[in-house]
């Protein structure tokens, strides 16, 4: 894997690449980084240039001190110029948790540049948006997105050796793991700009056309505590050509838990160009 840096959308956006081939795009979600897709990025290497970056504010990237910089507009241009920068025209995308609102939002503005679309655990705008309003199981889960606006929560989340984000995660680092992590958490400033996108998010305008046209692959960990399954109902309406694969034992850290059988599924989803 090499690691690489483009300067594009004002910003300066650190990625890992490996391959060669048709573009995929690895986008990771709070509070990771590019590091949450290492052991997918060797199987989809053998057909794909597999490019990971670290999102806008997250690890090496650049961190943007105004909050409106993390608004989902800027946030989808990156996705854009990166494959820009590197001649693509179109690509696979790929996204888990912030990465894939990222991703849903990319493929409702510009379909065009899609080949596929895999989300893993992230809720489309259109039923999170319904969900929010109308469901209280999800306004509950969703209370941490309020919490996450409180000035100086980053300190809080940087305490005792991070101890809130491990808790979060859920799961018990391996040595390589929790050194990898704490770096990442520890750029300056990269824990005030990983909550800024919470302070940035904005309600969806009402009658906005969420639809995906996009081949679309969803894959949903069912013990995710903070997105209740019910993000799965009625999204066909919004993604017409929708392939969805529950892991009833997973959580919301589906490619921790289950890489293996992310890999086969998402294989079996793009194929192989050989």
């Amino acid at each position: 894997m090499e690691h690489c840096y483009a300067d594009i959308n004002g910003v300066r956006l650190h990625y890992v690449k490996s391959g060669a081939g048709p573009l995929m795009i690895l986008l990771h979600g709070f509070p990771e980084f590019w590091y949450a897709w290492r052991e997918l990025i060797p199987e989809f290497a053998k057909d794909h240039l597999v490019v990971a970056p670290d999102l806008r504010g997250y690890n090496l990237s650049s961190k943007p001190a105004d909050v409106a910089q993390y608004g989902i507009q800027f946030l989808i241009e990156d996705v854009r110029a990166l494959a820009q920068d590197l001649g693509y025209q179109q690509f696979t995308l790929v996204g888990h948790d912030w990465g894939g609102s990222i991703s849903w939002a990319f493929a409702i503005k510009n379909p065009q540049y899609l080949e596929k679309l895999i989300i893993l655990n992230a809720p489309h705008p259109g039923v999170f948006g319904k969900l929010l309003r109308d469901n209280p199981e999800q306004q509950k889960a969703s209370e941490y997105m309020t919490a996450f606006q409180t000035p100086g929560i980053e300190n809080w989340m940087a305490a005792d050796h991070f101890a809130a984000l491990k808790r979060a995660m859920g799961f018990t680092f391996a040595e390589e793991e929790r050194i990898a992590y704490e770096e990442a958490w520890s750029q300056p400033g990269a824990l005030a700009a990983a909550v800024n996108y919470y302070r940035a998010r904005r309600p969806t305008p009402p009658g906005m056309d969420l639809s995906v046209h996009v081949p679309t692959l969803v894959l949903w960990g069912e013990r995710d505590h903070a997105l209740t399954i019910y993000n799965l109902d009625g999204l066909d309406a919004f993604v017409p050509a929708l392939k969805i694969k529950r892991f009833p034992d997973a959580s919301h850290w589906i490619v921790h838990e289950k890489p293996n059988e992310v890999k086969l599924a998402i294989r079996e989803f793009v194929g192989t160009n050989s």
